[in-house]
């Protein structure tokens, strides 16, 4: 191994020597072709040169891109406001069904008549409370062990039980005489009598019990004319219970009559071909039958109501009042224009109608259901603007520079504001061919 030792002064001058190289060779290899020493300055040379080229080559590359892009990518995008005017109006006009053609000259729209018949039924709760009373009543056999002739007793004969309640029969009765046997002993005669007690409530209802008969007290059958029971005698009861009134069914009524209203009005509508409307005023209710399960007084917690009606009306359709609006604009704007307003008439066509701002109301008028005619009350106002034809603007404004484009849109009475888009950015021309040419007409404020 050989080594190379240097002192600090020789290896300063080795470093500092920029214009060649040192060739130290090993011994061992110095019979091989002998290195070539290149200058520091020789290779900045080299190396100035390859930036210089490759300078160039960008330049040139950038430049064919500019016309490239000038060439077959530039667009432009042309917005216009135009110049909108509000129009604001009033027509009556008429809906016959008689006519199914539309008429502007003689303000007539056609119309259809639809009908339906239906039947509604609704549960209401009663709302009236009354008292209700109620006789304890029961059955009774009474005996005749007074003699072997029958005995008469009248409807509302009084029996009082033994715990002092008194009863009267239901009906007329006859108690059968009684049976002598051999020997002269009486066997009683006896009948069934339905009796109710004398007065209303719960303290008459009794169980088996005896019962004597107050008109013959003071004489001798008062002992020997008598009753029994078998079973006990109740249904006596005084108690609040729900009862219909005449408010409720009348209530009933109104509620009925509209649910058959609107479920028929539903009906119509499903039956309507689609965009018909219908006004409330131009339906014509026939006569409504109703059925009520429980009269004005009756006692129930709740009762039923039953409607029945025929329905019709006179229906037209909204596209058509909307198509008269917009036309009846047009024409009153076509009156009232003048052609010097606009500078330009080739590049402006026919008046439109903004249909996102139309505003239309109607009010209903009269109808006649033997003409089968409604008339209506309009007001409907909209924004119109002018028609831009592009075709004609882009031939006008292709090739033309920015500035020029505008002079000539500020030139344009139905111009109010117009904005120009040019890609890419270097471009100042806008190109020549028309589909590389987008115009929008922007019609918000």
């Amino acid at each position: 191994m050989i080594e190379l030792i240097f002192s600090p002064n020789v290896f300063n001058k080795i470093m500092n020597m920029t214009e060649r190289v040192i060739d130290i060779r090993h011994p061992q290899i110095a019979g091989q072709p002998e290195i070539k020493r290149i200058s520091q300055k020789t290779i900045a040379g080299r190396k100035h040169s390859v930036k210089k080229t490759s300078f160039w080559i960008i330049g040139i590359i950038v430049i064919a891109a500019l016309v490239l892009g000038y060439f077959t990518l530039s667009q432009a995008t042309i917005e216009i406001w135009p110049v909108t005017t509000t129009v604001e109006t009033k027509e009556r006009v008429e809906i016959d069904t008689n006519n199914g053609e539309f008429d502007l000259a003689r303000k007539i729209l056609p119309g259809k008549i639809f009908e339906e018949s239906l039947t509604v039924s609704q549960s209401f709760t009663a709302s009236g409370r009354a008292e209700k009373s109620e006789k304890a009543k029961g059955v009774i056999q009474v005996y005749n062990a007074y003699s072997d002739v029958a005995q008469a007793l009248v409807a509302n004969t009084r029996f009082i039980s033994a715990e002092g309640k008194l009863f009267r029969s239901a009906n007329a009765a006859t108690i059968p005489g009684g049976k002598y046997d051999g020997k002269g002993k009486l066997t009683p005669g006896f009948v069934d009598v339905e009796v109710v007690a004398a007065e209303a409530g719960e303290e008459y209802n009794i169980g088996l019990s005896t019962f004597s008969v107050p008109g013959f007290f003071g004489t001798p059958k008062y002992t020997s004319f008598y009753g029994k029971s078998f079973s006990p005698i109740a249904g006596g009861s005084v108690k609040e219970v729900a009862q219909v009134t005449q408010f409720d069914l009348d209530k009933a009524r109104l509620e009925i009559t509209d649910k058959l209203l609107q479920e028929s009005k539903n009906l119509l509508r499903q039956k309507m071909v689609a965009d018909f409307m219908l006004l409330d005023e131009s339906i014509e209710q026939g006569e409504v039958e109703i059925n009520y399960s429980v009269q004005a007084g009756g006692e129930a917690e709740s009762f039923n109501a039953e409607a029945k009606g025929h329905l019709k009306v006179i229906a037209f359709k909204k596209f058509d009042l909307e198509n008269f609006a917009k036309s009846s604009i047009i024409t009153s704007l076509a009156e009232s224009s003048r052609s010097d307003d606009v500078l330009d008439e080739n590049l402006w066509g026919e008046t439109k109608v903004q249909d996102v701002s139309l505003e239309l109301d109607y009010q209903f008028v009269a109808i006649d259901w033997q003409t089968g005619k409604l008339v209506l009350d309009l007001s409907f106002s909209a924004k119109t603007y002018p028609e831009l034809q592009e075709d004609v603007l882009g031939a006008a404004v292709s090739g033309k520079r920015l500035n020029e484009i505008y002079a000539f849109l500020g030139d344009q009475a139905n111009v109010k504001e117009s904005k120009i888009n040019l890609w890419p950015f270097w471009v100042q021309r806008v190109p020549q061919e028309k589909s590389k040419i987008e115009i929008k007409l922007n019609l918000n404020n």
